[in-house]
């Protein structure tokens, strides 16, 4: 096994059903930094969301009000910014980590306060980045997850990165489809991320299975003068 190899987004999606997945990296010409977050969905009330940005915050929507079910676990801010950090999480803890640093505290510190969803049998770990754009470029990744199949107890862990150019790390919910549905396990997978924006938004669709994904978001923020641009692809557009 090769712990330094580089896998392609499709290498790393080959599951039909790999949930909610962050992926934080470097372009290949170092010259952005780049965050992404998707969501996919089994149930009527998981599929029925859309992206939304609102004023550089990225949140999930219902595309159908209507027809929401239980909008605890499936509606909240996805994408965040905080002074010059940026957080992206696959739940309300977005907030938890903002509000945390914004008090002073950090990152990892703030989501100490938090574990997994309450969504038994499935106990949905909760995934997190933080990008931070001060005085250069860094990035972290956080899971809570259940030590046990009942949620007796939450291990929670933090991994602190140095960007590398051309090279990303992926955490996801879980490892393929089942009843419960099997956690994601290990340290955040090495991908390959390219230079183009579209080109990776493209990939990163075309990877995730055509029957269970939703919605994603991709983000490049050019390292020299801290603009972004970004991209969102909707299953479903309102």
């Amino acid at each position: 096994m090769d712990i330094y190899r580089i896998n392609t987004i499709e290498e790393l999606t080959h599951d039909p059903y790999v949930g909610r997945g962050i992926i934080v990296g470097k372009s290949e010409d170092g010259k952005s930094a780049v965050s992404a977050y998707f969501i996919m969905g089994r149930s009527a009330n998981s599929r029925n969301r859309v992206f939304a940005e609102h004023d550089g915050a990225v949140f999930t929507e219902p595309f159908d009000a209507s027809k929401v079910e239980d909008p605890s676990l499936i509606i909240y801010a996805a994408v965040r910014k905080i002074g010059n950090k940026l957080i992206v999480t696959n739940g309300d803890q977005t907030d938890t980590a903002v509000e945390g640093i914004r008090l002073g505290s950090t990152f990892e510190k703030a989501l100490e306060t938090r574990e997994f969803e309450p969504d038994a049998p499935n106990l949905t770990p909760r995934i997190s980045a933080e990008l931070d754009f001060n005085g250069g470029f860094s990035y972290k990744m956080n899971i809570l997850k259940s030590e046990d199949p009942n949620g007796s107890a939450c291990a929670r862990y933090t991994f602190a990165y140095e960007p590398i150019n051309g090279l990303g790390h992926f955490i996801h919910t879980y490892v393929g489809d089942g009843n419960p549905l099997p956690t994601f396990q290990g340290e955040p997978e090495r991908v390959k991320i390219p230079n183009s924006l579209d080109g990776f938004a493209e990939q990163i669709w075309n990877a995730l299975n055509e029957d269970n994904r939703i919605s994603l978001f991709v983000r490049y923020t050019d390292l020299e003068s801290g603009r972004y641009e970004q991209k969102i692809i909707n299953k479903y557009n309102k």
